[in-house]
């Protein structure tokens, strides 16, 4: 398992638990709002790599942690290009602790077979933009339906998740948002979070975020399409 970068404890990443938080390198997405190029771009994964944490050395300190945290949550980049996540999971899962998971929903097979054989307990999946519109954002055209595929698998399952979109000023208007809002009807849980601006993985992007009255309001929009709507402001 590559693991490019730990957060020994985290009160934010997963809700109501102490959580580590690991970072996975590598992205199928070239998101121009990224924080993280160095887990992303290819010049910048170089050095990431020659800089990995050893799987054995996180276990090691999990092992330390059994009594002051909850839960290990795995982030990117985008972790389901891990080969060996499941594995990786089933060694945290012994260990007693919760797991969440951090992705885009590029794998749905992974991400079904993770649920069925309950070894993740919550799951985030960013819905960036209209899926048919996907590319705007993430900087690559893909085949979209599994990123359907995705959201339709979570919403029929069992288990803790949010569907969660970074609110982007002059992209998420009003039309995206019931849009997204479509695709997503009936989750449990909608989380919309506010762009901060700062150094991305396109220079160039320089969009604003929103003031909290307008993310208020896109919230009011989203809100009869799910059971909950949360903001993150």
């Amino acid at each position: 398992m590559h693991i490019a970068g730990v957060q020994k404890t985290t009160l934010l990443d997963y809700p109501n638990k102490v959580a580590a938080l690991i970072f996975t390198p590598g992205c199928n997405m070239r998101c121009h709002f990224c924080y993280n190029a160095q887990f992303v771009l290819p010049e910048k994964l170089k050095e990431t790599f020659d800089h990995l944490i050893d799987e054995q050395a996180f276990c090691n300190f999990l092992d330390t942690r059994i009594w002051k945290l909850d839960a290990v949550v795995i982030c990117g980049g985008e972790p389901t290009l891990q080969t060996d996540l499941y594995d990786f999971i089933c060694r945290i899962k012994e260990k007693g602790f919760l797991v969440k998971l951090d992705t885009n929903g590029r794998d749905p097979i992974v991400l079904e077979k993770l649920i069925a054989d309950r070894l993740v307990d919550y799951i985030a999946m960013d819905v960036k933009y209209p899926l048919d519109n996907l590319d705007v954002l993430t900087g690559v055209k893909e085949n979209v339906a599994k990123y359907q595929e995705s959201i339709d698998i979570l919403r029929n399952s069992s288990i803790e998740y949010e569907f969660r979109t970074t609110i982007i000023g002059r992209y998420h208007t009003p039309e995206v948002m019931h849009r997204i809002g479509h695709s997503i009807q009936w989750a449990k849980l909608y989380a919309l979070q506010n762009y901060i601006p700062g150094k991305t993985l396109n220079p160039a992007f320089d969009w604003l975020s929103y003031a909290k009255e307008d993310m208020q309001r896109l919230e009011e929009i989203v809100a009869p399409y799910v059971q909950k709507t949360l903001l993150r402001i």
